[in-house]
């Protein structure tokens, strides 16, 4: 059966973005959405109707321990349907030069704060028979060059999402992935600073090998931010996601998504390094 209004959902990462759209759509059906941000000015933004901002640092665990002390005492006795795991961010540099920090960075909010978020409300979902909804995205599927590290996080969300699912659905736990393509989010301009960022650590050697695909990286990120798919879109995929009583395990977001998800499977390795080469015009 579809969820009731005024059942209680999660989704991480809402200053902005797909968070910031899936919160507004899921608020908008009548669910009551608490909604993480990390600074007090993003919750004095997002608040409004249906609509609850929670301090949310991923990677503290006493904002987890906050948020699950929050979702099991709700006042009014509202079962928790649903959390969307959408916060995160993107390295995107070279391999040859990315700082081990940054590496380390990218996994530590990518991914391992993404299960932090599921452990601390696994209690909560179980009671509800609720569903674990992770934002993932088409570089989780096909690592482009300059992407490694976003990348990295990615395809490891996709082997936690499928681990997840089979350990838990016998205990009626409902694990879901979307796949958004190019979407236009403040996530590409960010990942276009730090890329600017990462270019100044560079030797010349590594300048004289990967300025190129800097400027090709920049580029794409430039793109998505200008013609990717709305994040409104991809909120309707997961509203869909949340909505339907015996929901898909992964759905596409954009055509992109659904068009690379299937080339990357028959595609030889070489045929998909040249297209993706030529793609981003570094050859």
């Amino acid at each position: 059966m579809p969820y009731k209004t005024q059942e209680m959902v999660v989704v991480t990462g809402t200053s902005s973005g797909i968070g910031r759209a899936t919160a507004e759509q899921l608020a908008a059906e009548g669910f009551h959405v608490l909604a993480g941000v990390r600074r007090q000015e993003d919750a004095d933004k997002i608040k409004q109707k249906n609509i609850e901002p929670v301090i949310l640092d991923i990677t503290a665990i006493d904002t987890l321990r906050a948020l699950a002390e929050r979702v099991e005492q709700d006042p009014l006795g509202r079962p928790l349907c649903a959390v969307v795991n959408n916060a995160g961010i993107a390295v995107n540099a070279p391999l040859e030069m990315v700082p081990l920090d940054e590496l380390r960075r990218q996994i530590e909010v990518s991914v391992i704060g993404q299960v932090a978020v599921i452990q601390a409300l696994t209690p909560a979902l179980l009671k509800s028979s609720g569903r674990v909804v992770n934002i993932g995205s088409v570089g989780g599927k096909i690592s482009m060059p300059g992407f490694g590290i976003y990348s990295a996080a990615k395809y490891a969300m996709e082997a936690i999402n499928d681990s997840l699912r089979r350990e838990m659905s016998s205990f009626g736990l409902k694990v879901i992935m979307i796949t958004p393509g190019g979407v236009s989010t403040s996530l590409s301009e960010k990942g276009v600073t730090t890329a600017n960022r990462l270019s100044k650590l560079m030797t010349p050697d590594q300048h004289r090998r990967h300025d190129r695909l800097f400027d090709a990286v920049k580029a794409q990120a430039e793109s998505w931010a200008t013609s990717g798919i709305p994040t409104k879109k991809v909120a309707e995929v997961v509203s869909r996601a949340i909505h339907a009583s015996n929901p898909r395990t992964r759905y596409t977001a954009g055509r992109d998504s659904a068009l690379l998800t299937r080339l990357v499977r028959i595609l030889p390795d070489k045929l998909l390094d040249r297209m993706l080469r030529s793609q981003m015009k570094l050859q």
